[in-house]
């Protein structure tokens, strides 16, 4: 596992590690065109030099800040926060109610979101207070984040492992990231973590793991087979189904509707590979899942903020050669058949054969014990950790007036 460096040890500079402007600081909602333009570029605006910072759409930032066009919305309500100085944009913040989250998990709990900034510790403090004000407005009493909008976003803020870029659909943030959020008076909540999968010659796992892969997959009920690109449409709603029954319990999991599954999977249909998506069968009744997706930014990475940026990333397409297992599922009355070794392991023969040399399982909760032994299993190394934080909303007390010590008595002087 990689350790955190110093903060001195950035891989480069970056816009953000320039000195703090003395120009004034402003924390304001999100109102009209410009500054939801000025929310949506502001990750590419501070960290552009980052070597390690994977460039995303802005028509992804604004899409998920499109009130109209994401379905959390249908759900849920969010107020989005930027910070400047002078008409400089340096911070922003989203802070999000969820009913399904106060339903199963925190009647009083909030969310928080889409956090950056530069290395400015007073706007990093204004945008938390801005959110938790919010919340505290609308009588919740703790807020847990940071996530896009729920789970089913991207995750956590980055704490151990700055060696290199991330995986496709995971968060990169720069080293100072959690110092901001220390002293902000964010706590940890939980640990997210991310493995690194050698593909072994023949795609074969070590024999510990075959073993128990081969054991499930000989039972006489049990069918293992691919994504059936015939009938996709079906296979990816039975993965719905799958996931829905498999994380009903996991830590600040909330069920996707129907409309959001839809928009999550439109998002990814270029990126679905049918040879990576495997399902298990129990007479005939899909039970079990994983999905494996290429590791798309490394290609992103390719186009930077370069000129013929496209070209750039349709050449490194051609030489991916890892994948991210996003999900794995088993429902609840199947997890103890073993159904998960083999479902990974037909995954990583078929990953071998596609021509990817390394896989990532990511994100497994820290607590997941049978989740993490699987990873270890498949020869994983642990290699970066995200992390959940949680703040207390109640106002924090003034500090109490500490009256001043009476003068000494000095003798021979005046009273």
């Amino acid at each position: 596992m990689s350790s955190s460096p110093a903060r001195s040890a950035r891989p480069a500079p970056t816009a953000s590690a320039l000195p703090v402007s003395s120009a004034p600081l402003t924390v304001r909602p999100v109102r009209g065109r410009a500054d939801t333009a000025a929310f949506a570029a502001l990750p590419g605006a501070l960290h552009r030099g980052d070597p390690y910072r994977v460039p995303s759409a802005g028509s992804d930032q604004r899409a998920l800040i499109d009130r109209r066009r994401n379905p959390f919305f249908e759900v849920g309500t969010a107020e989005l926060f930027l910070a400047r100085r002078g008409r400089k944009a340096v911070g922003r913040i989203a802070a999000a109610v969820d009913s399904r989250y106060q339903a199963l998990h925190d009647a009083r709990g909030g969310l928080f979101g889409l956090f950056e900034c530069a290395d400015d510790p007073r706007a990093a403090a204004a945008l938390f207070d801005a959110a938790a004000a919010w919340l505290r407005e609308r009588g919740l009493e703790t807020m847990l984040g940071p996530l896009g909008f729920s789970v089913h976003d991207e995750c956590g803020v980055l704490v151990e492992g700055f060696d290199g870029p991330p995986t496709v659909m995971m968060p990169y943030n720069p080293a100072y990231y959690p110092a901001l959020y220390a002293a902000c008076g964010l706590a940890k909540a939980k640990d997210l973590l991310s493995w690194r999968v050698p593909v072994p010659p023949g795609g074969e796992p070590p024999e510990a793991a075959a073993r128990a892969a081969r054991w499930a997959a000989d039972a006489p009920d049990v069918r293992l087979r691919p994504l059936d690109p015939r009938r996709r449409e079906t296979d990816l709603a039975t993965v719905r189904d799958i996931y829905t029954d498999a994380w009903s319990g996991n830590y600040a999991s909330v069920p996707m509707t129907g409309r959001e599954f839809s928009h999550a999977m439109e998002r990814l249909r270029p990126l679905v590979r049918p040879e990576l998506v495997w399902f298990a069968e129990v007479r005939g009744e899909p039970v079990a899942f994983t999905f494996w997706l290429p590791d798309a930014n490394q290609a992103l990475r390719a186009a930077r903020d370069m000129p013929l940026g496209r070209l750039r990333t349709a050449r490194a397409a051609r030489r991916i050669d890892r994948a991210r297992v996003i999900l794995t599922g088993v429902r609840a009355a199947h997890r103890a058949r073993g159904l998960t070794a083999a479902l990974l392991a037909e995954a990583q023969r078929a990953a071998f054969r596609l021509g990817y040399t390394e896989s990532e399982f990511s994100w497994l909760l820290e607590d997941n014990r049978d989740a993490n032994r699987y990873a270890e299993a498949f020869g994983g190394v642990l290699h970066r950790r995200h992390r959940l934080y949680r703040r207390d909303l109640a106002p924090r007390p003034a500090p109490a007036a500490v009256p001043a010590p009476a003068a000494p008595h000095v003798p021979g002087a005046r009273r």
